[in-house]
Protein backbone atom coordinates (compact mmCIF):
# COMPACT_ATOMS: atom_id res chain seq x y z
CA UNK A 1 0.00 0.00 0.00
CA UNK A 2 2.73 2.47 0.95
CA UNK A 3 5.30 1.58 -1.71
CA UNK A 4 3.67 3.58 -4.56
CA UNK A 5 3.61 6.69 -2.36
CA UNK A 6 7.17 6.09 -1.17
CA UNK A 7 8.38 5.53 -4.72
CA UNK A 8 6.79 8.80 -5.83
CA UNK A 9 8.42 10.60 -2.90
CA UNK A 10 11.92 9.14 -2.79
CA UNK A 11 12.18 6.67 -5.64
CA UNK A 12 13.83 3.27 -5.25
CA UNK A 13 16.73 4.74 -3.19
CA UNK A 14 14.19 6.00 -0.66
CA UNK A 15 12.42 2.63 -0.47
CA UNK A 16 15.65 0.70 0.06
CA UNK A 17 16.94 3.25 2.57
CA UNK A 18 13.74 2.83 4.58
CA UNK A 19 14.07 -0.96 4.33
CA UNK A 20 17.62 -0.73 5.66
CA UNK A 21 16.55 1.51 8.54
CA UNK A 22 13.72 -0.85 9.50
CA UNK A 23 16.07 -3.85 9.39
CA UNK A 24 18.55 -2.09 11.68
CA UNK A 25 15.69 -1.16 14.01
CA UNK A 26 14.70 -4.84 14.09
CA UNK A 27 18.24 -5.85 15.02
CA UNK A 28 18.25 -3.30 17.86
CA UNK A 29 14.88 -4.54 19.09
CA UNK A 30 16.11 -8.15 19.22
CA UNK A 31 19.34 -7.17 21.00
CA UNK A 32 17.98 -4.76 23.59
CA UNK A 33 14.16 -5.05 23.79
CA UNK A 34 13.24 -8.72 23.42
CA UNK A 35 13.74 -10.51 26.78
CA UNK A 36 16.07 -13.53 26.95
CA UNK A 37 14.67 -17.01 26.50
CA UNK A 38 13.43 -18.46 29.83
CA UNK A 39 15.74 -21.13 31.23
CA UNK A 40 12.89 -23.66 31.24
CA UNK A 41 12.63 -23.27 27.46
CA UNK A 42 16.38 -23.20 26.87
CA UNK A 43 16.87 -26.49 28.76
CA UNK A 44 13.91 -28.27 27.13
CA UNK A 45 14.70 -31.34 24.99
CA UNK A 46 15.05 -30.58 21.29
CA UNK A 47 14.39 -32.88 18.36
CA UNK A 48 16.80 -33.24 15.47
CA UNK A 49 15.85 -31.22 12.36
CA UNK A 50 15.57 -34.49 10.41
CA UNK A 51 12.55 -35.38 12.58
CA UNK A 52 10.60 -32.75 10.63
CA UNK A 53 10.63 -35.01 7.58
CA UNK A 54 8.45 -37.53 9.43
CA UNK A 55 5.52 -35.12 9.74
CA UNK A 56 3.81 -34.90 6.36
CA UNK A 57 1.31 -32.23 7.37
CA UNK A 58 4.14 -29.93 8.48
CA UNK A 59 5.82 -30.54 5.12
CA UNK A 60 2.57 -29.59 3.39
CA UNK A 61 2.45 -26.33 5.34
CA UNK A 62 6.09 -25.62 4.49
CA UNK A 63 5.38 -26.19 0.82
CA UNK A 64 2.34 -23.95 1.18
CA UNK A 65 4.21 -20.95 2.51
CA UNK A 66 6.92 -21.37 -0.14
CA UNK A 67 4.38 -21.46 -2.97
CA UNK A 68 2.29 -18.64 -1.51
CA UNK A 69 5.20 -16.21 -1.41
CA UNK A 70 6.62 -17.40 -4.72
CA UNK A 71 3.26 -16.67 -6.33
CA UNK A 72 2.87 -13.36 -4.54
CA UNK A 73 6.25 -12.02 -5.67
CA UNK A 74 5.88 -13.43 -9.18
CA UNK A 75 2.50 -11.84 -9.78
CA UNK A 76 3.72 -8.48 -8.48
CA UNK A 77 6.21 -8.38 -11.33
CA UNK A 78 3.22 -7.96 -13.67
CA UNK A 79 0.36 -6.49 -11.63
CA UNK A 80 1.69 -2.89 -11.45
CA UNK A 81 2.12 -2.82 -15.24
CA UNK A 82 -1.44 -4.12 -15.68
CA UNK A 83 -2.74 -1.36 -13.40
CA UNK A 84 -0.87 1.20 -15.51
CA UNK A 85 -2.50 -0.32 -18.61
CA UNK A 86 -5.85 0.10 -16.87
CA UNK A 87 -5.15 3.84 -16.63
CA UNK A 88 -3.90 4.07 -13.04
CA UNK A 89 -0.60 5.90 -12.58
CA UNK A 90 2.01 4.15 -10.42
CA UNK A 91 1.86 6.81 -7.72
CA UNK A 92 -1.82 6.10 -7.03
CA UNK A 93 -1.81 2.28 -7.09
CA UNK A 94 -2.50 2.46 -3.36
CA UNK A 95 -6.06 3.43 -4.31
CA UNK A 96 -6.53 -0.19 -5.41
CA UNK A 97 -4.29 -1.90 -2.84
CA UNK A 98 -5.62 -0.17 0.28
CA UNK A 99 -9.36 -0.92 -0.19
CA UNK A 100 -8.53 -4.47 -1.28
CA UNK A 101 -6.44 -5.13 1.83
CA UNK A 102 -8.87 -3.46 4.26
CA UNK A 103 -11.93 -5.24 2.86
CA UNK A 104 -10.08 -8.56 2.83
CA UNK A 105 -9.39 -8.19 6.57
CA UNK A 106 -13.12 -7.77 7.11
CA UNK A 107 -13.73 -10.94 5.10
CA UNK A 108 -11.37 -12.89 7.38
CA UNK A 109 -14.22 -13.17 9.86
CA UNK A 110 -15.43 -16.04 7.70
CA UNK A 111 -12.20 -17.95 8.39
CA UNK A 112 -12.60 -17.62 12.15
CA UNK A 113 -16.25 -18.61 11.89
CA UNK A 114 -15.38 -21.75 9.92
CA UNK A 115 -12.63 -22.59 12.41
CA UNK A 116 -15.08 -22.38 15.31
CA UNK A 117 -17.39 -24.75 13.42
CA UNK A 118 -14.58 -27.28 12.90
CA UNK A 119 -14.25 -26.52 9.18
CA UNK A 120 -10.71 -25.13 9.17
CA UNK A 121 -9.56 -27.56 6.48
CA UNK A 122 -12.28 -26.35 4.13
CA UNK A 123 -11.34 -22.73 4.87
CA UNK A 124 -7.66 -23.38 4.10
CA UNK A 125 -8.38 -25.22 0.87
CA UNK A 126 -10.85 -22.50 -0.09
CA UNK A 127 -8.21 -19.82 0.51
CA UNK A 128 -5.76 -21.68 -1.74
CA UNK A 129 -8.53 -21.91 -4.31
CA UNK A 130 -9.04 -18.14 -4.20
CA UNK A 131 -5.36 -17.52 -4.91
CA UNK A 132 -5.57 -20.01 -7.80
CA UNK A 133 -8.68 -18.32 -9.25
CA UNK A 134 -6.91 -14.95 -9.22
CA UNK A 135 -3.90 -16.37 -11.10
CA UNK A 136 -6.23 -17.82 -13.72
CA UNK A 137 -8.12 -14.53 -13.97
CA UNK A 138 -4.97 -12.46 -14.37
CA UNK A 139 -3.64 -14.94 -16.92
CA UNK A 140 -6.83 -14.73 -18.98
CA UNK A 141 -6.64 -10.93 -18.93
CA UNK A 142 -3.01 -10.98 -20.01
CA UNK A 143 -3.61 -13.55 -22.76
CA UNK A 144 -6.68 -11.78 -24.16
CA UNK A 145 -4.70 -8.71 -25.17
CA UNK A 146 -7.49 -6.43 -23.96
CA UNK A 147 -6.83 -3.52 -21.65
CA UNK A 148 -8.03 -4.45 -18.13
CA UNK A 149 -10.32 -2.11 -16.26
CA UNK A 150 -9.44 -0.69 -12.85
CA UNK A 151 -12.57 -2.28 -11.35
CA UNK A 152 -11.64 -5.71 -12.69
CA UNK A 153 -8.13 -5.44 -11.30
CA UNK A 154 -9.47 -4.17 -7.97
CA UNK A 155 -11.82 -7.15 -7.71
CA UNK A 156 -9.01 -9.60 -8.44
CA UNK A 157 -6.78 -7.91 -5.85
CA UNK A 158 -9.57 -8.13 -3.26
CA UNK A 159 -10.07 -11.85 -3.91
CA UNK A 160 -6.30 -12.44 -3.80
CA UNK A 161 -5.88 -10.69 -0.46
CA UNK A 162 -8.85 -12.59 0.99
CA UNK A 163 -7.03 -15.85 0.29
CA UNK A 164 -3.55 -14.51 1.06
CA UNK A 165 -4.42 -12.99 4.44
CA UNK A 166 -6.36 -16.07 5.53
CA UNK A 167 -3.34 -18.25 4.75
CA UNK A 168 -0.87 -15.82 6.32
CA UNK A 169 -2.90 -15.83 9.54
CA UNK A 170 -3.61 -19.55 9.79
CA UNK A 171 -0.58 -21.42 8.43
CA UNK A 172 2.09 -20.34 10.98
CA UNK A 173 -0.42 -20.87 13.77
CA UNK A 174 -1.04 -24.39 12.47
CA UNK A 175 2.69 -25.14 12.37
CA UNK A 176 2.95 -24.20 16.03
CA UNK A 177 -0.08 -26.28 16.98
CA UNK A 178 0.74 -29.37 14.94
CA UNK A 179 4.47 -29.67 15.68
CA UNK A 180 5.40 -31.85 18.67
CA UNK A 181 6.79 -29.74 21.53
CA UNK A 182 10.47 -30.78 21.07
CA UNK A 183 10.20 -29.97 17.36
CA UNK A 184 8.23 -26.73 17.55
CA UNK A 185 11.15 -24.32 17.27
CA UNK A 186 12.70 -26.27 14.40
CA UNK A 187 9.36 -26.45 12.61
CA UNK A 188 8.78 -22.70 12.89
CA UNK A 189 12.36 -22.00 11.80
CA UNK A 190 11.95 -24.19 8.71
CA UNK A 191 8.61 -22.55 7.94
CA UNK A 192 10.03 -19.02 8.15
CA UNK A 193 13.08 -20.00 6.09
CA UNK A 194 10.90 -21.39 3.30
CA UNK A 195 8.81 -18.22 3.42
CA UNK A 196 11.93 -16.15 2.75
CA UNK A 197 13.11 -18.55 0.04
CA UNK A 198 9.68 -18.22 -1.58
CA UNK A 199 10.05 -14.44 -1.71
CA UNK A 200 13.42 -14.84 -3.43
CA UNK A 201 12.19 -17.54 -5.82
CA UNK A 202 9.12 -15.49 -6.73
CA UNK A 203 11.13 -12.42 -7.64
CA UNK A 204 13.58 -14.47 -9.71
CA UNK A 205 10.90 -16.62 -11.37
CA UNK A 206 8.56 -13.73 -12.08
CA UNK A 207 11.28 -11.58 -13.55
CA UNK A 208 12.66 -14.37 -15.74
CA UNK A 209 9.22 -15.41 -17.02
CA UNK A 210 8.09 -11.85 -17.68
CA UNK A 211 11.26 -11.18 -19.68
CA UNK A 212 11.65 -14.42 -21.63
CA UNK A 213 8.13 -15.90 -21.88
CA UNK A 214 5.70 -13.03 -21.33
CA UNK A 215 3.01 -12.19 -18.80
CA UNK A 216 0.54 -14.96 -19.85
CA UNK A 217 3.25 -17.59 -19.24
CA UNK A 218 4.02 -16.01 -15.87
CA UNK A 219 0.42 -16.39 -14.69
CA UNK A 220 0.16 -19.86 -16.22
CA UNK A 221 3.13 -20.84 -14.06
CA UNK A 222 1.73 -19.31 -10.87
CA UNK A 223 -1.61 -21.00 -11.55
CA UNK A 224 0.15 -24.34 -12.01
CA UNK A 225 2.01 -23.85 -8.72
CA UNK A 226 -1.26 -23.09 -6.92
CA UNK A 227 -2.94 -26.14 -8.45
CA UNK A 228 -0.05 -28.33 -7.29
CA UNK A 229 -0.26 -26.76 -3.83
CA UNK A 230 -4.00 -27.43 -3.65
CA UNK A 231 -3.46 -31.05 -4.67
CA UNK A 232 -0.69 -31.62 -2.11
CA UNK A 233 -2.67 -29.89 0.65
CA UNK A 234 -5.88 -31.82 0.02
CA UNK A 235 -5.12 -34.58 2.60
CA UNK A 236 -4.16 -31.99 5.27
CA UNK A 237 -5.80 -32.56 8.66
CA UNK A 238 -5.28 -29.29 10.57
CA UNK A 239 -5.49 -29.20 14.36
CA UNK A 240 -8.01 -26.77 15.86
CA UNK A 241 -7.24 -24.53 18.82
CA UNK A 242 -8.72 -27.07 21.21
CA UNK A 243 -6.15 -29.63 20.08
CA UNK A 244 -3.12 -27.41 20.36
CA UNK A 245 -2.09 -28.50 23.82
CA UNK A 246 0.59 -30.95 22.66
Amino acid sequence: VLSPLLAAWGGLPGIFSLTCALALAGVCAVLWVVPPEPRAHADAPRAAPSELLRHTDLLRLNLGVFVLHTVQMSMWVAVPAMLVQAGLAKAVHWQVYLPAVVLSFAAMGLLFSMERKGRLRAALLGAIGLVLVVQIGLGMLAASGTIPTVWCMALLMFVFFCGFNALEASQPSLVSRMAPAPLRGTALGAYNTLQSLGLFAGGALGGALAKWAGTPALFASTAALCALWLLVSWPLRPVGRAGAGH
